[in-house]
């Protein structure tokens, strides 16, 4: 059984969806009505896309909802981990934003949490009952589209382990290594290096979990130029492009999912997660 808390998000299909009605109260609050026409003995997959924290409230009280129901049974699919990024403190006053969301969730007793490519180690190891998975078949289909001639660059370090298990699920494609240097303070980033001499006019694909502003992949792009790259396309596994894509004409094209929001765009392709995985 399927709940599918965004309507239009529905990444797991063939299978029967329960119906519900969702709203929020004039003081702010989400609130929910699920249909009880369904066998309550099975199990109930929610699936939802947590981008604010009235998200992850209708998901607290779906559950509530659905334990009143006496489902047993509940697993959950939240594509795009929220926080994820803020997984470490950097600066006193800091908070350790993905703690705060993954003990709220740990707190719901799920029987799983699936994420899709979650941004670092941190988020399986703070969730309950995780399961992480790889972007691999979605770079996998992305080379469908600009060919196997390819080269994978990683952006920087923390990216690089993830890069590498990439190329080994499509065979071997090269992988070439980068670095920047983030001011912790300020976000501002500089110091992009490619550690390759010539890349003689191969087709480069950047491969990353998450696009914000973009302005790891627009300085990394310029060095990539700088080495002799030829196309550059850029493949994200969570798209958010706050600065839209105008700031991105550097790229032949831009591959992202839907598990963040729905994008529609000349240059961007997405692939919805419905064609890649079964929960």
């Amino acid at each position: 059984m399927i709940l599918n808390l965004d309507p239009k998000f529905t990444p797991i299909l063939n299978q029967e969806q329960i119906n519900f009605q969702s709203f929020t109260f004039s003081g702010g609050e989400p609130h929910i009505k699920i249909d009880p026409n369904f066998n309550a003995a099975q199990k109930v997959t929610i699936t939802h896309r947590l981008n604010s924290f009235n998200d992850l409230g209708l998901l607290c009280i779906t559950v509530d909802a659905l334990r009143r129901m006496d489902v047993k049974v509940i697993d959950l699919f939240i594509p795009y981990f929220p926080a994820a990024r803020q997984d470490r403190v950097m600066i006193k006053g800091e908070a350790l934003s993905v703690k705060v969301y993954a003990d709220i969730i740990n707190a719901l007793q799920l029987n799983n949490v699936f994420v899709f490519d979650a941004h670092s180690e941190v988020t399986p190891a703070l969730v309950n009952n995780c399961e992480v998975i790889p972007n691999h078949t979605f770079i996998q289909e992305v080379l469908k589209v600009v060919g196997e001639s390819i080269k994978l660059i990683s952006p920087d370090g923390g990216a690089l382990k993830k890069i590498y298990k990439v190329s080994e699920f499509l065979g071997g494609v090269d992988v070439v290594e980068c670095s920047k240097s983030r001011d912790v303070k300020t976000g501002r980033l500089s110091g992009f290096k490619v550690y390759e001499d010539d890349l003689n006019g191969m087709d480069c694909l950047i491969v990353d979990d998450i696009c914000d502003g973009g302005g790891t992949f627009v300085g990394l792009a310029e060095e990539l130029k700088k080495k002799n790259a030829g196309k550059l396309y850029l493949a994200v596994s969570h798209g958010i492009f706050n600065k839209g894509f105008e700031v991105l004409d550097c790229f032949d094209k831009i591959f992202t999912t839907n598990s963040f929001k729905d994008f529609e765009g000349e240059k961007v392709v997405q692939i919805t997660l419905d064609q890649l995985y079964e929960i």
